[in-house]
């Protein structure tokens, strides 16, 4: 699946500031919307939308029942008549200050906001986004005067650092609509609250969720299971994930048993994998297809933290990209450790 907003417009919008319920701070809930100009329309827009940049996609979830979800409910009441967009403006702004009941949560800025002709797979639709700004930045205003420069320091939103988002598409309704989501203060468990109290989502099961899941088994596997069952090396470590990423950098479709025989070889390690991925995905409730085709942008994603830096002590790092057989390890006759490392070209 992929999305484009580069059409998209702004139809409607609300504003209300939700503060830190836990902390005893009130929130406040504006009466009209807000007046603005084509100009600000635009810097609104670009603040919104311009972070939406990965495949990753969610759906609306409930233990229960979907309905039971509150942002969901309120979604599909506005999408079904965009005229309640403040009603719901009011009872998703309340919700997420329910939410708010951990001690370093900020207080905030909360957006309704309905957009039209947003794109998804080709299709042109509907879609709603719900945005908070917690931080703020300084910024100088600089004004020319008469025999001089005045200026003054203020407090504001910075358009392009956007700190909690999700954008949804009016399509699967009664599956939880398709929707994508931003937390960009994505640490500690206090930022837990927007996508898992708040929103109450989970991925969708699509070809980047699938690329991006086992990607990340492969590497937890080679980084903290294969050395408890084998004697390997950090430079077999690093070879084996640079060869897990290139399997997924040149097939369009992942088949399992290819991917083992490619990238492990070994009998055993195989097995040693299929026992450490078979737990994985129980223990973590992963749902996996043995063959799927791959997203390109998940394995860009992943490719960022795979490692492939081995460090020696704190004189040397050798980063190893290619061909493991042109490093040796060894240990010379005084007992020091050595890497030898063959080469044709020094760049």
């Amino acid at each position: 699946m992929n999305f484009s907003f580069s059409e998209a417009i702004i139809d409607n919008f609300f504003v209300h500031r939700v503060g830190n319920k836990f902390a005893e701070e009130d929130y406040f809930i504006s009466k009209k919307s807000v007046n603005t100009n084509e100009e600000l329309r635009d810097l609104l827009s670009h603040y919104f939308l311009s972070s939406f940049k990965s495949e990753e996609l969610y759906q609306f979830k409930h233990d229960i029942e979907l309905p039971l979800n509150e942002v969901y409910s309120c979604v599909k009441k506005v999408f079904e008549n965009p005229e309640t967009l403040y009603d719901q403006s009011v009872n998703l702004a309340k919700h997420l200050y329910n939410q708010s009941v951990h001690p370093k949560i900020k207080g905030g800025e909360f957006y309704l906001v309905y957009f039209r002709d947003c794109v998804l797979n080709g299709d042109y639709m509907d879609g709603i986004g719900l945005f908070k700004s917690e931080n703020k930045d300084t910024f100088l205003q600089v004004e020319q005067r008469m025999d001089g420069f005045d200026i003054e320091s203020r407090k504001g939103v910075n358009i392009n650092k956007l700190d909690k988002a999700c954008l949804i598409f009016n399509t699967g309704t009664e599956s939880g609509y398709t929707l994508t989501a931003i937390d960009s203060t994505n640490k500690g468990n206090e930022a837990q609250y927007w996508k898992d109290s708040f929103l109450e989502i989970v991925q969708l099961n699509n070809e980047f969720h699938q690329t991006n899941q086992f990607l990340g088994i492969a590497k937890q596997f080679v980084t903290k299971q294969l050395g408890e069952d084998f004697e390997v090396s950090k430079a077999d470590q690093i070879d084996l994930l640079n060869r897990s990423v290139n399997y997924f950098k040149k097939h369009d479709t992942f088949e399992k048993e290819e991917f083992e025989t490619e990238v492990f070889a070994n009998e055993n390690v195989i097995e040693s994998f299929r026992k450490f991925d078979q737990h994985y995905r129980q223990e973590h409730e992963v749902d996996l297809s043995d063959s799927f085709e791959i997203s390109a942008q998940a394995v860009k994603k992943q490719a960022r933290i795979f490692k492939s830096i081995l460090k020696l002590d704190k004189n040397f790092h050798i980063y190893i990209h290619g061909n493991r057989e042109l490093i040796e390890q060894g240990t010379d006759e005084n007992g020091r450790k050595f890497y030898k490392i063959y080469y044709e070209t020094e760049a």
